[in-house]
């Protein structure tokens, strides 16, 4: 059914942003947030053009640019306030407490692209929650840091489940193709600039290799994630980042 391979696709895609993630928290060891945030931008805009020219270069339309460019900066301002969240909280803290995404996107989708809420999604939503809930009486949050790495992740979620329900508007339109191309170029042509003002962001080349993989495990991902959402509703496809908790703890 195609529900099936729609959710299938988002797991997997899942899988390899959680890999990402991973790859993010080693490099933030020994470079700035900033740096590895642009870094993965950069190297995920490079794949997503060979994409875009091997497919065809699928026409990208003055149609498209208001919704991808507002994803894109929710992109943005999502990537950094999470990837400095993986600075001070553990990998899967992180996204256990970044796990109220799931529960925004159904109240987002039918305000945005009026999808009727159905109880048997909210329902898989909650039942993620309620685990999640439990993962979470385990984490310790004791420092100022902290406090602040969580208020990191709320805010990266809002915004996460904007642009997922932004990538729902437009994946049948645009295509993964388009989608995952706008979601690195729009980020990295508003985070780029800071680094010619801000101090401190001189990459390590030795770390060249693993920021290749960064780009690459992004694009999967989103290619991924695009095409599922694509071809199902967003609040059906919620559930799925749930699958994340498994992969991080991993």
């Amino acid at each position: 059914r195609p529900i099936a391979g729609a959710m299938l696709q988002g797991a997997t895609g899942m899988a390899m942003l959680c890999a990402m993630d991973a790859v993010i928290k080693h490099l933030t060891l020994s470079n700035t947030v900033l740096v590895v945030v642009v870094a993965r931008y950069l190297f995920g805009t490079l794949f997503a053009v060979m994409v875009w020219w091997g497919a065809g270069r699928p026409a990208l339309t003055r149609e498209m640019l208001p919704a991808q460019l507002a994803r894109g900066v929710m992109i943005a301002a999502c990537a950094f306030l999470f990837y400095w969240s993986l600075t001070v909280l553990k990998l899967a803290e992180a996204i256990t407490l970044s796990f109220t995404a799931p529960l925004l996107v159904p109240p987002l989708a039918w305000l945005m692209l009026g999808e009727r809420m159905r109880p048997r999604n909210l329902a898989a939503i909650a039942l993620g929650f309620v685990g999640v809930l439990v993962a979470v009486q385990g984490t310790h949050i004791e420092s100022d840091a902290q406090w602040l790495g969580l208020a990191a992740v709320t805010g990266s979620a809002l915004t996460y489940a904007v642009a997922l329900v932004l990538m729902r508007a437009r994946a049948a339109k645009d295509g993964s193709v388009v989608v995952t191309l706008m979601g690195a170029a729009v980020p990295l042509a508003l985070l780029a600039p800071a680094l010619l003002v801000v101090p401190g962001t001189t990459p390590d080349p030795a770390q060249l290799g693993w920021v290749v993989a960064l780009g690459l495990l992004g694009n999967i991902g989103i290619q991924l994630l695009s095409r599922a959402y694509a071809r199902a509703e967003a609040q059906a496809l919620a559930p799925l980042d749930f699958t994340a908790l498994p992969w991080a703890a991993l």
